[in-house]
């Protein structure tokens, strides 16, 4: 009798259990949509996203095809838009000598609505539940010679646990609008935003980025790419309570990662195995809250910009930055600048190549040389321990209005150099530094 009800459970499980087959999907083709890069699919589209908002499959599979959309689109509760990608798509062969290649691309979505209106609605809004994942997005009229046209966001995240998945933003003004909503999940991200990649600000539980990376794919093309370097910043976080963000990169922005106040308040998180390279700053602090923003295993690089720099902390800044086992490298001006009335630490860091100035600035003298130190504290607190200084230059300057710091226990190539201006008062700690001699 235990035999036949434990067969009975599992054969019933297994029922219950079946996967998703490709003909419970609901097909774009069938309600209409061409996907011929010519047509307008827009309404095809939502008419088919509706529909699986009381389907029993709610997914609304789009097969492979070049859609052009004049309109924006909204996926209900619930509701997932999958394209043919199980992975993140290569951006190669999305253009063909100027011109869009056909359906052999995969699932592309050819972006031309809202054209020169910023503030219009998102092209694509997700709601709770909902989901984006395996799609190409691409906006066709952006030149990639020229300074960008502005566009909405392409992607709004909101509701509960709304998630993008696998997909490619190869050209965008501006991509996700990850704000005012809870638990977002953002993960297998590439593409190439121009202005703004990633934007969170509202969040009051967990949200979670990862494996995004933004990189030029698109175009270098020198006065789109010089605009870009001059105006983009790849990830800003406003308010975020615990803020998970792991395997992110981003090459060639004004602003890697910037950090700001704003009216709802400001972030806190956990950032691990975070990159920029290129940027003229890889990560500026307005303000950041004071359980502070934990950034470990990061690596950043900065050479270009009028004083090419890894960290800036602002002036108003009264909250906490640690920064654990990153490395920093340039040629840059200097590693970090450090003003406010907040703390900032480096532990087991790495600091290589600094006291340079930008390549069109030319070299700088031996003055100015001297004074790049390669950690400049100007307000607040300094953690500064068990970090390695690998070129023979001023490693460490205190300014007078430095409360506290603590330098101690530092490899340094070449002569301690460490500059107190904050006075010889018993909150300023610098000993046990070995250097060469």
């Amino acid at each position: 009798m235990r035999k036949f009800i434990f067969l009975f459970v599992v054969v019933s499980l297994i029922s219950v259990a079946k996967p998703v087959s490709a003909q419970s999907l609901l097909n774009v083709r069938e309600f209409g949509a061409v996907g011929d890069g010519q047509t307008d699919d827009t309404v095809a589209f939502q008419k088919a996203l509706d529909a699986a908002a009381t389907s029993d499959s709610q997914v609304v599979y789009v097969p492979r095809g070049n859609y052009r959309f004049a309109g924006s689109l909204n996926i209900p509760n619930g509701v997932t838009l999958k394209g043919v990608w199980e992975s993140v798509p290569s951006h190669i062969g999305i253009r063909n000598k100027g011109q869009v290649k056909p359906t052999e691309d995969g699932t592309t979505f050819l972006v031309t609505g809202g054209r020169g209106q910023i503030d219009a609605p998102p092209f694509l809004t997700l709601n709770s539940n909902s989901t984006l994942k395996g799609i190409c997005i691409y906006y066709p009229d952006q030149q990639e010679d020229d300074v960008p046209t502005e566009y909405p966001w392409t992607i709004a995240m909101r509701g509960k646990n709304p998630a993008i998945l696998d997909c490619e933003l190869l050209n965008p003004y501006r991509a996700i609008d990850a704000s005012q909503n809870e638990r977002h999940l953002i993960r297998n991200i590439s593409g190439q935003p121009l202005r703004l990649g990633v934007y969170v600000d509202s969040i009051y539980d967990i949200g979670r980025i990862e494996n995004v990376h933004f990189n030029p794919w698109w175009s270098m093309k020198p006065k789109l790419f010089r605009w870009q370097m001059e105006n983009g910043e790849a990830f800003v976080f406003g308010r975020s309570d615990w803020q998970y963000v792991h395997n992110t990169f981003c090459f060639g922005y004004n602003i890697g990662y910037r950090f700001i106040e704003t009216k709802n308040s400001v972030c806190n998180g956990n950032f691990f195995g975070i990159g920029a390279d290129d940027c003229y700053t890889a990560v500026v602090v307005d303000q950041s809250a004071p359980m502070g923003l934990l950034i470990t295993n990061g690596e950043f690089v900065s050479f270009h910009g009028p004083e090419p720099t890894m960290v800036r902390v602002g002036n108003k800044n009264r909250g906490t930055i640690r920064f654990s086992n990153c490395a920093f490298w340039g040629p840059c001006c200097q590693v970090a600048v450090v003003e406010g009335s907040g703390t900032i630490g480096f532990s087991d860091c790495t600091f290589v190549q600094w006291g340079f100035k930008d390549k069109e600035g030319g070299k700088p003298n031996e003055k100015e040389r001297l004074e790049m130190s390669a950690i400049r504290v100007l307000g607040g607190n300094l953690i500064l321990r068990g970090c390695e200084f690998q070129d023979k230059m001023p490693q460490v300057f205190l300014g007078e209005h430095v409360r506290k710091a603590i330098v101690t226990e530092n490899l340094i190539r070449g002569d301690v150099r460490i500059e107190n201006n904050a006075g010889e008062k018993q909150n300023i700690i610098i000993q046990n530094n070995a250097s060469d001699n």
